[in-house]
């Protein structure tokens, strides 16, 4: 398997790698987000490939995207399976600032997104079934790897993807937790649907960086959304690095 890390907010390098060369496929949907770098962890062999979905310098607002682009430029050079981070509110009480959780369902509530390459005019009419909308053994890589390193790493929960860029009302939240919802993010839709279409294996990696809005009386400010990516990056890299190994 060849695999590709997706960096979210909060990952845009690696460290422990030694990369090799940067790669940007021109698709028939445009050009991916930034380059594309392919690289190898020191000692290891086998290599793998690392994008950051919102540019190299963190400029793409995430309903800007060409999520398209993106997922056909990894395929194109030979990318089969996706780990994916996203930055994400947390709504359900065990997943608060800071943790790490692997969700395995996800609701869209984006809209007005390219979200197919099957809509019968970029490429022939299909559909997919997309009732796991995560791959179970990409999941468990990440899992595995955060248990190996002794980082707690919640199982399951389902993501809540909406449109962004600006955060959630609290009315909004309370539409996802009536929902089910246990985690709202920007980037999570369309970007597992359209690696679905193209049969590659993807699961994300969430870090909850914020309680969602109307959750605590505390005033959600981006200086305090930034604290947290910044302590809980750490943890994100140690896990997908241990997964990168595996």
């Amino acid at each position: 398997m060849t695999l590709a890390v997706i960096g979210g907010t909060g990952l845009s390098d690696f460290d422990q790698v030694e990369w090799l060369e940067a790669l940007r496929p021109q698709t028939q949907f445009g050009q991916p987000s930034a380059e594309i770098k392919r690289g190898r962890l020191s000692g290891q062999a086998e290599e793998f490939f690392f994008l950051p979905r919102h540019g190299g310098d963190h400029s793409i607002a995430p309903h800007k995207i060409n999520y398209r682009a993106n997922i056909a430029a990894l395929e194109t050079i030979g990318v089969t399976g996706i780990l994916a981070v996203n930055a994400v509110g947390g709504l359900s009480p065990s997943m608060g600032p800071e943790a790490l959780v692997v969700p395995d369902q996800i609701i869209d509530y984006t809209s007005a997104r390219e979200n197919s390459f099957f809509d019968g005019v970029a490429g022939p009419l299909d559909h997919i079934d997309f009732t796991e909308p995560y791959h179970p053994a990409a999941r468990q890589r990440l899992l595995n790897a955060a248990k190996d390193l002794g980082i707690d790493c919640l199982d399951g929960g389902v993501y809540g993807a909406t449109q962004g860029p600006r955060l959630e009302t609290a009315a909004e939240v309370r539409r996802c937790r009536n929902d089910g919802c246990d985690l709202v993010g920007m980037t999570g839709m369309p970007e597992a649907a359209l690696a679905r279409e193209l049969k590659l294996d993807y699961a994300s990696l969430c870090l909850v960086v914020n309680w969602g809005a109307g959750m605590t009386e505390q005033t959600i400010t981006l200086e305090e959304i930034h604290r947290v990516v910044e302590r809980g990056m750490s943890n994100v890299k140690a896990v997908l690095l241990q997964a990168l190994e595996k």
